[in-house]
């Protein structure tokens, strides 16, 4: 998961477990916000009163025959009752929810109860107001909370998106020219990323010395390998001119005779292994032109033609099966031939007798697949990382006096024609080799 998803997706999380939390707590909240705006109207209610009373007396509100009022709204809303207290010091100042039977109904009310004093008498006054009316102001308050709180999180999450996408805007650039768009090893000069953010400049600056580490190293290997390849030849050329003159000599015994074609062989071992160390280094230093347009069939006839030799000798058969022919345009026919020829040849070392190596061809997004299948002795797991390694040698290729650089030689190959190698094996099963022909390597059928 790329980490602006998972910035955009913590940010979404956090603020849906906040509102979560937040309708909540809204009843809650807004009926403490509704009890305090009506506690204090109910003090403002008992002030007036209050102020009424000690200007104008009790005579409109109480008779003297009853000491006692009481008023209420026409829809019991709201009511406002005086009676005479008969205990002289009793003090009452309180507001709370008490139920009143009113007309047969009861009602539950916010009351507010209140005792005072008026011409040397004690008052008890009560101020009470419907609980169903807080209710249904509550609820149209809840709604808008909820709908301010989806509002804000939306356009919260819009913004962190926005930012997000502008903050990581310079990482991203980073990853996309530093690393997936360069050919490795070649980096080429470097181009600093601009962003004012000091962790990306020092990630950019960082990657960039370490990329010309890896192109210095990898620089160094292959002038190593092309001029020890070089200057291994000329030795190897006159060991072997030696060794032929010395056969000619009358006085050579046979003995040493037999100890010359063995110097010979190793001679031999020794050349062929320079010539394709020269060749990985010609290829990865792209000394090879890529100008040819061949046929894939007529190309796998001739790896046929030139490697049938060798499939008596375990009785296997090879199937080319590619039913329609394609053009490869822009090629190296000499080393897509090599390409093709190594991975036969490997497919019939490591195979068994009896054995078959099948050769087809699929399309798939315009690009080619190319499955070479043999019925051999597979790869092991522990093996499978380490198949395109120089001279990583493994147990099946000693015994078939291999020097483990035929694989190593397809992948250079294949990663100067941009060809993808995927390969699928099981021990004692048989291995996969598909190859993926980019789609501006076939040339157009007409």
């Amino acid at each position: 998961m790329k980490l602006k998803t998972k910035l955009t997706l913590f940010n979404a999380i956090s603020k849906l477990v906040i509102a979560v939390f937040f309708v909540l707590l809204v009843p809650l909240l807004i009926k403490n916000i509704s009890h305090n705006y009506v506690d204090k109207n109910l003090i403002k209610q008992k002030n007036k009163f209050l102020q009424i009373v000690k200007q104008q007396g009790l005579d409109n509100y109480i008779t003297a025959e009853d000491d006692y009022g009481s008023y209420y709204l026409p829809l019991k809303e709201e009511y406002l009752t005086i009676e005479t207290d008969s205990l002289p010091d009793h003090r009452v100042d309180t507001i709370k929810n008490e139920r009143r039977l009113v007309e047969r109904d009861t009602i539950e009310y916010r009351i507010l109860s209140h005792t005072f004093k008026h011409e040397g008498k004690q008052y008890l006054l009560e101020i009470g107001k419907s609980v169903d009316t807080l209710d249904e102001t509550s609820a149209p308050l809840q709604n808008i909370a909820l709908v301010v709180l989806v509002s804000m999180i939306l356009l919260t999450i819009l913004a962190d998106q926005l930012y997000t996408n502008r903050i990581l805007r310079p990482l991203g650039l980073i990853i996309k020219t530093k690393l997936i768009g360069q050919k490795f090893p070649n980096f080429g000069s470097y181009k600093e990323v601009k962003t004012t953010t000091s962790d990306f400049q020092h990630l950019d600056l960082s990657i960039h010395e370490m990329i010309e580490a890896i192109e210095a190293a990898f620089q160094k290997e292959r002038e190593f390998i092309s001029n020890a390849s070089h200057e291994l030849m000329t030795p190897i050329s006159i060991l072997q001119s030696k060794i032929e003159n010395m056969f000619d000599q009358d006085d050579v015994s046979e003995d040493i005779k037999l100890r010359l074609l063995e110097m010979q062989r190793i001679l031999n071992r020794l050349k062929s292994i320079t010539k394709t160390l020269l060749l990985i280094s010609q290829i990865e230093n792209e000394q090879f032109l890529k100008e040819d347009t061949v046929s894939l069939n007529e190309l796998l006839q001739e790896v046929y033609d030139e490697i049938s030799v060798r499939l008596p000798e375990k009785n296997i058969t090879l199937d080319i099966l590619i039913p329609q022919d394609y053009k490869l345009t822009q090629v190296n026919k000499f080393l897509i031939f090599n390409l093709f020829f190594n991975l036969v040849n490997n497919a019939i070392k490591y195979n068994r007798e009896d054995g078959e190596i099948v050769i087809t061809t699929e399309q798939e997004g315009g690009n080619l697949l190319v499955n070479i299948t043999d019925s051999g002795i597979g790869i092991s797991p522990e093996d499978m990382p380490f198949i395109f390694n120089r001279f990583k040698k493994f147990r099946q290729s000693m015994q078939q006096d291999s020097f483990g650089l035929g694989l190593p030689i397809v992948k250079s190959i294949a990663a100067f024609h941009r060809i993808k190698i995927d390969v699928d094996s099981a021990k004692d099963l048989g291995s996969n080799f598909k190859l993926t022909l980019p789609a501006d390597m076939l040339a157009s059928q007409e």
